[in-house]
């Protein structure tokens, strides 16, 4: 017991402290993400060993997987079809061309270079590896002196692709011997953890966006509570699809689409009334559960990790960073009309985060042969991209800022310059995230 008080008061200690800085630090290289990480090195077995997977196994995974729900839960709630189409097709080619060859991409690299893993070890790589974090790269994707196009793109890119990824993970994980999807059989993992956890989702968060406008047209439910409110609908989702033996992830990711549309197709004509700032204070909560998520992963995953490097290992993470997202992405963006700036910046920024280390973690639950080096290589890779990502993200928006300005002083027609619709993925910072103007 007293392990855990231990690392409760450091977790405590590390938050309060960057709250407190956190203003300063905000238009630094310094991101939240390399703050948190670097401390949980060294609160981990590597270092200090206060917060260790072995002492704290139940209470980590139940952070981890209530984090990544309320992430996909407030992702998908804000989301509207325009999002999907304004713009050029931006969100739309990078997700419906770009996320499946970077998929595709990861597993073939992984072939040659991890020969510990069977087949669908390797696509798991591929998968678990494939969606990006708009958190770790903020300013690069929140900077005012990025082009809106960019901005948009990349928000709308990183608040679908960890949702529309569960399914390819899903199978994946059952296809390997030993893990708990394949004691279900592809058949049970078609029917309970794709059908009947999608069906959970539409019913649970579209009665839920319903009940809660029936409650606010009749002036029943307060402000206070009615935050409250989405991470209840969240968790129910989450919690039904678990207990059916289905996949709580994609229950939690529908119900946010089901719960946004419900709000914004029934309005109640209240004053005051805004459904995209309803699960306001869920955005809070996940982006600070969020920052304490990549301190556990930096004391369980990444410290370890960094204990038994490989040049395999190192090789296949600087590659997932580069080649495995940038070539997607040039790929996807081909006859965009976009400029060659903009095709090199949206594929450098595509950083690994919360999606990654809750999955893989998932996986490396399983203690099935082969996860081991598994977990180790996303670790490294998700460091990787923290620490680049995070470096560079102000000076490059500052750059491709400059030449965005200066190229369409020129160029009337300029295809970054092409407005936007207001988009709420701005959430996809998290007001915990978003750096300060």
């Amino acid at each position: 017991m007293s392990g855990a008080v231990w690392a409760g008061v450091a977790v405590a200690g590390v938050t309060a402290a960057y709250a407190l800085g956190s203003r300063r630090l905000s238009s630094t290289p310094l991101s939240s993400a390399i703050v948190f990480v670097g401390a949980g090195i060294l609160l981990g077995p590597a270092v200090l060993d206060i917060v260790s997977l072995q002492q704290d196994a139940e209470f980590i995974i139940v952070l981890l997987e209530a984090t990544l729900a309320l992430v996909l839960f407030t992702d998908a709630m804000a989301v509207r079809r325009r999002d999907l189409v304004s713009g050029g097709y931006l969100p739309g080619r990078l997700l419906g061309i770009g996320l499946p060859l970077s998929i595709g991409a990861g597993w073939l690299l992984a072939w040659p270079l991890l020969p510990g893993l069977t087949m669908w070890e390797l696509a798991l790589v591929g998968a678990i590896l494939a969606p990006t974090d708009a958190a770790l790269g903020k300013t690069a994707m929140s900077s005012p002196r990025v082009p809106p196009l960019v901005r948009h793109g990349l928000n709308v890119e990183s608040g679908l692709n960890d949702g529309m990824v569960l399914p390819f993970f899903v199978l994946f994980l059952a296809a390997i011997p030993g893990t708990h999807y394949a004691e279900e059989g592809m058949s049970g993992i078609f029917w309970r953890a794709l059908l009947l956890s999608t069906a959970l989702g539409l019913l649970i968060g579209w009665f839920g966006g319903r009940l809660l406008q029936w409650s606010r047209a009749r002036e029943w439910v307060t402000r206070e509570w009615l935050q409250v409110y989405p991470p209840a609908v969240a968790a129910a989702a989450y919690g039904l699809a678990v207990v059916t033996d289905g996949s709580g992830f994609i229950a939690a990711w529908v119900a946010g689409f089901a719960f946004g549309f419900a709000l914004r197709r029934h309005p109640t004509g209240r004053e005051h009334e805004d459904p995209d700032r309803t699960a306001e204070f869920t955005e809070n909560l996940g982006g600070l559960l969020a920052s304490i998520s990549l301190l556990v992963f930096g004391a369980v995953l990444l410290g370890p990790a960094l204990e038994q490097l490989s040049w395999r290992i190192v090789l296949y993470a600087v590659l997932s960073l580069t080649v495995v997202r940038m070539l997607p992405v040039a790929l996807a963006l081909a006859g965009s009309r976009l400029r060659p700036p903009t095709v090199a910046y949206v594929g450098w920024f595509g950083p690994r985060g919360l999606a990654s280390v809750v999955l893989v973690l998932l996986v490396v639950e399983e203690n099935v042969q082969g996860m081991e080096l598994l977990g180790r290589v996303v670790a490294i890779t998700v460091g990787l991209s923290v620490l680049l990502h995070g470096v560079s993200a102000v000076a490059l928006a500052a750059r491709y800022g400059r030449w965005h300005e200066e190229t369409a002083a020129t160029t009337p027609d300029l295809r970054e310059g092409t407005p936007v619709p207001d988009s709420p993925a701005r959430h996809r910072l998290g007001p915990l995230h978003r750096p300060e103007q």
